[in-house]
């Protein structure tokens, strides 16, 4: 009987010392880092299991997952709309660099031999500098369509691919954004004069041809404008998800430096 009371005794002990300690490393981790440790991970073998509650990935709530989500977001925007609205800032970024409309290549290597070549050059250029132009507007209507991101859809956009948040709101705001930008940046095309010299060229081609070749310029600027900003914000989110020194605010740090 003294032996089973001492046996339980040191049980008890072990096991209340052993909660102690967890207590204190939670103490540590916590005054150390700024981090409340939740999640109790326990080996069996080689396989390992991790218990988090349904509202918490790691640490993090639902609602700091799509806080820094959107954070991640707006600050890709922000960053690539002042990128890409500077002078060439379309024009000699070959990520973006908006170039003859594929349909119009023909045109452009007749002219070339022609020996219009300067010609088909400024149609270009021209085209850049309205994508310039327009997208200083485009801030604000991204910025809107960022913060319909939902709560539910953070948790998976967090643990998905380098560009999962980009796809997502592209793949939610491409006709929206599309409809909105289309008269901004059909107004880009006549303030710098890129209407007026894409008539010339296909006017010309059509002189020399007997073709009759038309193109909706401002469809094909309005979707590489849009998706010019959207490679910009992807190639942003992939930094801060890869690199911590991307990470410039705390939230930021915690959300990504979680998920990793």
């Amino acid at each position: 009987m003294k032996k089973t009371f001492l046996l339980m005794s040191g049980l008890f002990f072990t096991v209340s010392s052993h909660a102690q300690i967890l207590d204190v490393l939670k103490s540590t981790v916590i005054n150390s880092t700024g981090v409340y440790v939740n999640k109790i991970t326990s080996k069996t073998g080689s396989q390992s299991t991790t218990s988090t509650g349904s509202e918490t990935v790691g640490s993090l709530t639902s609602s700091e997952i799509s806080s820094g989500l959107k954070e991640a977001l707006s600050i890709g925007v922000q960053e690539g709309v002042k990128k890409l609205s500077a002078e060439d800032g379309f024009y000699k970024n070959s990520l973006v660099k908006i170039l003859m409309p594929e349909k119009l290549r023909n045109i452009e290597n007749k002219l070339r031999l022609l020996g219009m070549g300067s010609l088909a050059d400024k149609g270009v250029k021209l085209m850049n500098r309205a994508a310039e132009d327009a997208v200083t507007d485009a801030a604000p209507i991204f910025a809107s369509a960022i913060t319909s991101m939902t709560i539910s859809d953070a948790k998976g956009i967090l643990l998905g691919n380098d560009n999962a948040a980009t796809n997502y709101l592209q793949n939610k705001t491409q006709s929206q954004l599309f409809t909105t930008f289309e008269p901004k940046v059909k107004a880009s095309l006549g303030k710098v004069g890129a209407d007026t010299v894409w008539k010339q060229i296909i006017s010309k081609y059509n002189l020399l041809t007997g073709q009759n070749v038309t193109t909706d310029l401002d469809e094909y600027v309005t979707t590489e404008t849009i998706n010019g900003v959207f490679k910009m914000v992807a190639e942003k989110e992939s930094g801060i998800r890869n690199n911590s020194a991307l990470r410039t605010t705390s939230l930021l740090k915690k959300v990504f430096g979680a998920k990793n």
